[in-house]
């Protein structure tokens, strides 16, 4: 009997790379992949556990779901990914609806458990490896513009506040030739764009190869091939990758690179071995080497005893990079982390209104940066229509901002140049300037 799985990817782009991993594992041995959850025999959460509230949200869904199973007594739920790693035995006893718990590095054993499950076994696997990248597996993904490429797994950071090298384990990397082999398969299957993903990318290594030679050996397959990557932890920002990220036409000049706290003391109870003053070096070096670089950035307000003057060199960082955009959040403490140790002593209130001044800061400088490129030209790779409307198209600049166009007789994957009319904090509208710079393959 033919099995359906259905799968809903909470959290960060690795999550999402994994769950095209999780189904590459489970079509090789014979399940289906549902299209949506209705019919589906089974139904998995692939869940993030970064932060309080990305639990409670799974937690809600799991509540939402429950009539599934008072509908269907057989059909089997399960809790994939870093909240399957955390929390383990206790979503099996608080939860009466899961069946399967499994986390980031125990993929393989999936098809074994959701058998025993169709015959009434609950099951928990959440071993962390040394050794698993699923090298070998074959992800499945749809075709399309743009694919998540998984160069490597875990971290070996421990910032104070993450939860990450618990939950993902230590770092690994896949093999070089490998990930060249998979990128070279989506060209042939016409994508266009691929984002090279990692914990920590700028740590990636196999033998003598690091970040910088696997960057370049992906933008040599193709000078039409667009090349991101992230996330980039400040520390390991080589002068060997700013080079070729200057030096290649096809590695997008957008860099994420987070910061955290602009606070020399909040950074070091986070762990982050990198000082202000050394982050705003490295900024003025990857600006010197590439002038059109895009940074973005995350930033945590709140964390255990930040000062209104710690805030305050946060907001002052802000203004003196001056990034594109920003992941900004609360603090929200995570068991197992050195910071849960520290306590929880800044108030709510407190969070949230640092969060808002935060938050409106990069707003104004989002918008303050976006206003300079009204009346320029740039070129964007098309991805599809507009969520706001289906008579325009959504495509992205090379410095990964968001830009709607006329959807004309365009289609997907082409690049299109493009003259920028008018913008807010968060997008970029425009029109086309003659035809497509490059059809699509």
């Amino acid at each position: 009997m033919l099995r359906s799985i259905y799968i809903e990817t909470y959290g960060c782009q690795m999550n999402f790379a994994d769950t095209e991993i999780v189904n590459g594992i489970l079509r090789k041995e014979g399940y289906e992949i549902a299209a949506d959850i209705d019919g589906a025999d089974a139904v998995f959460l692939n869940t993030c556990a970064i932060r309080d509230n990305a639990e409670q949200r799974i937690y809600g869904r799991l509540s939402n779901l429950s009539h599934l199973k008072k509908r269907n007594p057989h059909l089997v739920f399960g809790v994939l990914g870093c909240m399957a790693e955390r929390l383990r035995a206790n979503l099996l006893e608080q939860n009466s609806d899961v069946d399967i718990v499994c986390g980031p590095d125990e993929y393989r054993k999936l098809p074994a458990l959701i058998d025993q499950a169709f015959e009434g076994e609950k099951g928990i696997r959440t071993q962390l490896s040394r050794v698993e990248t699923y090298d070998d597996i074959v992800p499945l993904r749809t075709d399309g513009i743009s694919a998540w490429v998984a160069v490597m797994r875990g971290c070996d950071k421990f910032c104070t506040f993450c939860v990450v090298p618990f939950t993902r384990g230590r770092e690994r990397s896949r093999p070089m030739h490998g990930i060249v082999r998979e990128v070279a398969g989506l060209l042939d299957r016409g994508f266009r764009e691929v984002t090279l993903l990692g914990q920590n990318v700028n740590s990636y290594h196999d033998a003598d190869a690091d970040f910088a030679d696997l960057l370049v050996a992906v933008a040599a397959l193709d000078p039409q091939l667009r090349v991101r990557f992230t996330t980039s932890h400040p520390q390991d920002m080589s002068d060997r990758l700013i080079a070729a990220i200057a030096e290649h036409d096809n590695i997008c000049k957008y860099i994420h690179l987070p910061f955290q706290s602009g606070s020399d003391r909040i950074l070091a109870l986070m762990n982050r071995t990198y000082s202000r003053e050394h982050y705003l070096g490295l900024v003025k070096k990857i600006r010197a080497a590439v002038p059109d670089v895009a940074l973005s950035t995350d930033v945590i307000a709140g964390f255990p005893t930040e000062t209104e003057e710690d805030h305050q060199q946060t907001l002052s960082l802000m203004e003196e990079v001056r990034y594109d955009g920003a992941f900004m959040f609360k603090y929200s403490p995570r068991e197992k982390t050195r910071a849960w140790n520290m306590g929880d002593d800044i108030p709510d209130e407190v969070k949230g209104r640092r969060l808002e001044e935060i938050i409106d800061l990069q707003r104004r400088i989002s918008y303050e940066i976006n206003r300079t490129i009204v009346g320029k030209r740039q070129r964007i790779l098309l991805e599809g229509p507009s969520k706001r409307s289906d008579v325009e198209w959504m495509g992205r600049t090379d410095t990964n901002k968001t830009v709607i166009v006329p959807r004309g007789d365009f289609i997907a994957g082409d690049l299109l140049d493009v003259h920028i009319s008018s913008a807010t904090s968060a997008t970029l509208f425009g029109r086309p300037v003659g035809i497509p710079a490059v059809e699509a393959a």
